[in-house]
């Protein structure tokens, strides 16, 4: 990964992210620019994995992390993405409690992000009102969106669930999606064979088109009514 030095671009992209640094006093602005580094990393980097050390919070610039969690047998689950503006609250959590990273976190795309060491990310809760603030935000916003996770897994039907994937994954509106049903299996959680019989019955209903690496949507509102989990 690359490294680079704190300018003053910098520091206003920082402001710009995260609007709390941009309203701290001008001391503890000036202390998190001398100890934060930025990092660069390719897509397909691993930040951390399953039972490493946390030594630093990354701070996200630019670019698309996604932290998931793999069951002994395999099988896998998005817990969530960061984007910028965002950081890993399962880093937070293992820094203030001294436990290993219990998940698996690697850039989806190209990333930018400033690095707090790990023994400043717990002093500074003690004394800087807008880094608790910060820190406490974040992990309240996760924490939210994770819940929703749990809730999605265990009262949502996995149809509804993938019909409701697929309809976000569109860009544009564009019904061509490059995805493998792997990938399907990985975000919902389930095993790539459920995936398939699923998708099998979406095209024998005549909603979406399948081929290798791809999937085209035909019918979006037919989707939308499955993900809503009203009868089509």
């Amino acid at each position: 990964s690359g490294r680079g030095p704190m300018t003053e671009g910098l520091a206003r992209r920082l402001e710009r992210l995260f609007p709390q640094i941009a309203e701290a006093p001008a001391a503890f602005r000036e202390e998190l620019m001398c100890a934060a580094a930025l990092q660069r990393a390719p897509a397909g980097f691993e930040v951390c994995g399953e039972g490493q050390a946390c030594t630093a919070l990354a701070m996200l610039l630019a670019g698309e992390v996604r932290v998931s969690k793999v069951a002994a047998s395999g099988r896998e689950i998005t817990l969530y993405r960061i984007h910028p503006g965002d950081s890993c609250v399962l880093t937070t959590s293992c820094i203030l409690s001294g436990s290993p990273f219990p998940a698996r976190a690697v850039t989806e795309t190209p990333v930018e992000a400033l690095f707090v060491p790990a023994d400043r990310v717990s002093a500074w809760l003690d004394v800087h009102a807008a880094w608790r603030r910060l820190v406490f935000g974040l992990v309240a916003k996760r924490l939210g969106a994770v819940i929703s996770l749990v809730e999605e897994v265990a009262f949502r039907r996995l149809d509804e669930r993938l019909a409701r994937l697929l309809l976000g994954m569109q860009r544009d509106g564009a019904g061509e999606l490059s995805v493998t049903h792997q990938r399907l299996a990985a975000e919902l959680g389930t095993s790539r064979e459920v995936v398939t019989r699923v998708l099998r019955e979406f095209e024998r209903q005549g909603w979406v088109e399948t081929g290798r690496g791809r999937i085209r949507i035909l019918q979006a509102q037919a989707l939308a009514s499955v993900a809503d989990g009203t009868p089509v």
